[in-house]
């Protein structure tokens, strides 16, 4: 259930490195060690516990990419952003058909609302055109059940009932929409996939690179950050980048005349129990900015956001300021006047930074999956990824395979990854956190009470051979990793009593 030691590692030979172990690091370390390339995938923290875990959650259709900016016309302008629209929003509604038919036990099904608004910018006409073009571009399998209400309709349903300005409702549109239930599963799941297949996969381990020299092999320095084991250094063929915000501080150590390639942009969201009969039920609208904005049900809460502001701050300590909370709840409020939502309503709050793709000639990041062929920054045999939504990861993994078999053939034969993995549900748990957010998902739902937590600390030191020391610290490091998540102050377990013996 414990990783290997770092040690046993070095000096060796490997066909390809993915450097990043967020869900599409994990999907590409699966697929490519099922064609038979000899893998190696590392992350600096737990795997899923980046931009993986922090995103809204949604697996949505596509709608968002067919938007045109502030105007029909914008399209007809730009004839070029509207065939990048076609491209995204034909991914997402195969990734949803793909996902919801792979693995539903990982998702949640919602009926979802979108109003329109007299003075909004949009018309249910436009609405219509935009579902059918959805429709006509993705499978056909998961229904997108789309259908636009009637006056009594909105009036009789719980929720958009609620919503503002009722004399303004021109009309509302429902569809059938999903979620991730539990992302960092999905991603652990891809990792014990690809451990199936071959892969040899280690968490908490920093990856250095050094560039490729006569031989053409990158050498690539392994640090364990969890102890005082020496470094060792790794070969290999080919690397794969999939570090997400983290992504050009790696690339620059190894080039320092590497282009910029990730434009980060945080989203916030904040979490709140409405009344029993709205769940399964939500809302995709445009806030007071005219950004898209949610109230997702999640559970038996839902949460509302996200923002979109740029992002220069610590990647490793993203949470939400009290400012972007009276944001969001002026939003939600907007959204819906009845609720008198107030800072005593959040239960608690996430935030996270999209890696998005860097563009000169976008100012605010472009939103399309980019794998950068890294042999034009004088990185050979090296790819990186940016705005890999999670929706869109299987089909990530399949193009950074795509890339990789274009230059390099596998050193053996393919195999078959899939199915169920078979390693622990505990398999590279190495802490507290690990198991509370990425293995079990419980600190992700409600408040985790005092008892609790001492009950899974003292389980899960007789797992994994904690002595009473190693409990305690695991508990004050797993109050740290709550404080880093969650908004300082909106979500704390008590205070720290004596630790059970493990």
């Amino acid at each position: 259930m414990t990783r290997a030691a770092l040690a046993a590692l070095d000096a060796q030979s490997f066909d390809v490195i993915v450097v990043g172990g967020g869900v599409n690091g994990a999907s590409a370390a699966r697929d490519l060690s099922a064609a038979g390339y000899r893998t190696l995938v590392v992350d600096k923290g737990d795997f899923g516990s980046g931009a993986s875990s922090r995103s809204s959650r949604l697996l949505h259709c596509g709608l968002r990419y067919l938007a045109p900016g502030r105007s029909l016309f914008d399209f007809v302008r730009h004839p070029g952003r509207f065939r990048t629209a076609l491209r995204m929003a034909k991914l997402g509604m195969e990734a949803r058909s793909e996902f919801v038919k792979a693995c539903p036990e990982r998702t949640a099904v919602m009926k979802l609302h979108f109003p329109v608004y007299r003075d909004g910018p949009y018309r249910g006409w436009q609405l219509d055109a935009a579902f059918r073009l959805l429709q006509a571009l993705g499978p056909k399998d998961v229904p997108l059940d789309y259908e636009r209400l009637s006056r009594a309709e909105v009036a009789r349903s719980p929720l958009i009932s609620g919503l503002r300005d009722q004399d303004k409702l021109a009309s509302v549109a429902r569809f059938r929409e999903y979620q991730f239930d539990w992302p960092e599963r999905v991603c652990l799941d891809a990792i014990g996939e690809a451990e199936q297949a071959g892969a040899v996969a280690r968490n908490y381990t920093q990856a250095a690179l050094s560039k490729p020299r006569a031989d053409g092999l990158w050498r690539v320095t392994l640090t364990d950050l969890r102890s005082q084991a020496a470094p060792v250094t790794v070969a290999a063929r080919s690397v794969v980048v999939t570090a997400g915000v983290w992504m050009d501080g790696l690339l620059h150590e190894a080039e320092p005349r590497a282009g910029r390639k990730i434009f980060g942009t945080k989203g916030c969201h904040i979490v709140v129990q409405l009344p029993p009969e709205c769940r399964g039920l939500g809302v995709a609208t445009l806030n007071s900015l005219q950004e898209p904005f949610y109230c997702l049900p999640w559970k038996h809460l839902h949460y509302f956001g996200p923002t979109e502001t740029e992002y220069r701050g610590d990647p490793d300590r993203v949470f939400v300021t009290d400012d972007e909370c009276d944001f969001l709840l002026r939003e939600a409020n907007r959204l819906f006047p009845g609720l008198g939502l107030t800072r005593s309503s959040v239960l608690f709050t996430w935030a996270g930074v999209r890696p998005l793709t860097y563009d000169e000639n976008v100012p605010f990041g472009n939103r399309s999956r980019v794998l950068h062929d890294l042999s034009l920054d004088g990185l050979p045999n090296a790819f990186a990824m940016t705005a890999g939504p999670v929706m869109t990861h299987r089909s990530a993994g399949r193009e950074i395979l795509s890339a990789v078999a274009h230059k390099l053939q596998p050193s053996g034969p393919a195999s078959r990854a899939g199915g169920a993995p078979t390693a622990s549900p505990l398999a590279h748990a190495e802490t507290l956190s690990d198991i509370l957010f990425r293995r079990t998902g419980e600190a992700w739902t409600d408040p985790f009470e005092e008892d609790a937590m001492m009950r899974a600390a003292a389980e899960a030191g007789a797992l994994l051979g904690w002595d009473e020391d190693r409990t305690r610290r695991e508990i004050a490091a797993y109050r740290d990793e709550v404080d880093a998540i969650f908004r300082p102050g909106t979500r704390t377990v008590a205070p720290m009593r004596e630790a059970p013996a493990a």
